[in-house]
């Protein structure tokens, strides 16, 4: 267990994003900030969007240099709170890794609006190096209201004129 604790350590630290599976829906994005074993997760208005998570998930970690997918394991998913002995720790490490963060105090925004998660990997990986699914784990885009109903391309200074059509001019 060593070498996946230190493998994950490795993953955990070095890539800013991981898949958090949810049972029974499909697998999420999220950036996120690695401390002592376990990864922490922000989601809310203004921030990520992520499900409600449950106590049971699977968490797979990304390569830095291929963005495939280096191990999945089996994780446990809890709420951090304000009250937490993790909170300050946890949101500080959040707010130094956001990118584009807003004005104003932004932890005290987390503490009213948003969900911050702990997720801890454990147990055995589910897939890892030498024991990876022969499954592509490519997924159906996620549904979304906004959609192209017809093509309308745009050419910059016109179409060409030999492109304009059939009809010619009578002048």
């Amino acid at each position: 267990m060593t070498d996946l604790n230190a493998l994950l350590a490795e993953a955990g630290k070095k890539s800013g994003l991981l898949w958090i599976e949810v049972p029974g829906d499909r697998a999420w994005p999220a950036w996120h900030v690695w401390l002592d074993g376990t990864a922490y997760v922000v989601t809310g208005r203004g921030e990520q969007n992520l499900p409600v998570l449950p106590t049971d998930l699977a968490v797979t970690f990304r390569g830095k240099g291929s963005g495939g997918r280096l191990v999945t394991v089996p994780a446990s998913a809890r709420v951090v709170t304000p009250d937490d002995q993790s909170w300050e720790v946890a949101t500080t490490a959040l707010k130094a890794s956001r990118l584009n963060s807003p004005a104003g105090d932004i932890i005290a925004r987390w503490a009213t609006e948003a969900t911050v998660y702990a997720l801890t990997p454990h147990g055995d990986a589910l897939q890892g190096p030498g024991s990876y699914s022969q499954q592509s784990g490519a997924a159906a885009p996620a549904s979304t209201p906004a959609t192209t109903r017809t093509w309308h391309p745009w050419h910059l200074k016109g179409r060409p004129k030999w492109r304009r059509g059939t009809r010619r001019s009578s002048r």
